[in-house]
């Protein structure tokens, strides 16, 4: 990959859609939350921690909230490991006292939070120890987008930054995000625990098949856990949790309040392929539908070239013509130009090395030889260089074209939507002038140089 870009044709593609303001909505200090979604492997969570950055070089105090990251990614905040209490950023400092804290949401630590913090001790342990909670904890279908939630809410709610970055969790649909909180909210309801709790009830078989049929609607954890342990350890936990209950729901339905409120702002990620930008759109709707504050599209990994201006068709021609020796191909009327002056010279040289006797040296003639052959085998070198320069050059037209498609039929669908591109980079991001050069190129809102 490269850092060219496609110039003022870049440029001219922006036009289509308004610019996002990048810079803009990172100073507004009435922007309080930022939450970076979209398909897995589109770069989230470095758009994220890019952002981050860029807002506490600019004055803001700010914590990422990351799911999961690569191991560079915390390498490149200079963090050895990221872990569920934020961490200062060293070598990030702005103007104003900005500063950056990052985070790696610990899904069960989370979860263990709540109990500890709305039980009494005794209750606490006791919750924490019982096997039914260690599996809902670790892999209920939605915990981690919902314990992400719960987390927001819990930094919201310190109000030690007045900025929180949130990449969202890698999922199957970014959906998952806004679904779950409602999913783990409505399992966690009164209601359902005392349809679970009817088999302790019933006793006896008809108890046990009735609990079959209700296990059968969660994970596959859950439902290797079968028989009279499982029944004992569910009572156990409904008996010990049984006041908490209410309050999940009513954090879930706070958490997606706050995502609605004003200084929340979402930032749709994608890559300029199909794919991606399909669930782009979708998301795009569905934030609409949900009355949630949607800022713009981040698209990232565009390619670009600094040499837009020769099309795939005339280097492949070029190329070819090259290969084939065809009128690009200059070598006969160059050749017939160097011959003559090879004769020159020779003739020169013939005279110069002829001896009083009227010889001529023998070594003359085979440096004039090998000379031309060397010549021969520069040239021939050159063009086959340059002919796969030119079809290298090629191919990254046809990508460029095949993005551009791509980006247009998502900005017909939503030509409201406002755009910043981000330049495909030749590697990975691995350190903090990395993520300055990815904030940048978002601030540009169009691939460098265009």
């Amino acid at each position: 990959m490269t850092e060219a870009t496609t110039g003022t044709k870049a440029g001219a593609r922006m036009d289509a859609a308004p610019r996002l303001p990048v810079d803009r909505l990172l100073d507004d200090p009435g922007t309080r939350i930022i939450v970076c979604c979209g398909a897995g492997g589109v770069g989230k969570t470095t758009t994220a921690a890019a952002l981050g950055v860029r807002a506490a070089e600019r004055g803001r105090k700010v914590v990422v909230l990351t799911i999961d990251p690569a191991r560079r990614l915390a390498q490149s905040m200079g963090i050895d490991s990221l872990d569920n209490t934020p961490r200062r950023v060293k070598g990030v400092e702005g103007a104003d006292g900005g500063e950056l804290h990052a985070m790696m949401l610990d899904m069960k630590r989370t979860f263990d939070e709540i109990v500890e913090g709305h039980a009494d001790a005794e209750r606490a342990e006791a919750i924490l120890a019982n096997p039914f909670y260690q599996s809902l904890s670790a892999g209920f279908a939605g915990t981690q987008e919902y314990m992400a939630m719960e987390k927001l809410g819990q930094l919201r709610a310190r109000d030690d930054w007045d900025l929180i970055v949130v990449d969202t969790p890698p999922s199957r649909s970014a959906l998952d995000f806004l679904d779950a909180p409602k999913r783990l909210g409505s399992f966690l309801d009164g209601k359902f625990i005392r349809v679970l709790m009817a088999p302790a009830k019933v006793g006896g078989r008809a108890g046990m098949k009735f609990l079959n049929v209700g296990m059968s609607l969660m994970t596959g954890t859950l439902s290797k856990l079968m028989g009279a342990s499982l029944l004992k350890d569910v009572q156990t936990f409904v008996a010990a949790m049984d006041t908490m209950f209410g309050g999940f729901r009513t954090r879930a339905d706070a958490t997606f309040r706050l995502l609605q409120a004003p200084g929340t702002a979402f930032l749709v990620v994608a890559a300029p392929e199909p794919d991606a930008l399909r669930e782009a759109a979708y998301f795009v709707q569905r934030l609409a539908a949900e009355n949630m504050p949607l800022a713009g599209l981040v698209l990232n990994r565009v390619h670009g070239s600094g040499a837009d201006q020769l099309s795939a068709e005339r280097a492949l021609a070029a190329a070819e013509n090259l290969e084939e020796g065809g009128i690009v191909d200059q070598r006969s009327g160059n050749a017939g130009l160097r011959d003559s002056a090879a004769e020159a010279d020779g003739a020169g040289a013939d005279a110069a090395d002829a001896g009083a006797d009227g010889s001529v040296d023998a070594d003359a003639d085979l440096d004039t030889d090998l000379d031309a052959d060397l010549d021969t085998a520069l040239d021939a070198d050159v063009d086959e260089i340059t002919a796969g320069l030119l079809r290298l050059h090629a191919e990254r037209m046809q990508v460029i074209a095949r993005e551009q498609r791509t980006r247009d039929r998502f900005t017909s669908l939503h030509p409201e939507v406002a755009v910043a591109e981000v330049a495909a980079l030749p590697g990975d991001v691995h350190d903090l002038a990395g993520l300055r050069a990815i904030g940048e190129r978002l601030a540009a809102g169009v691939p460098a140089g265009a």
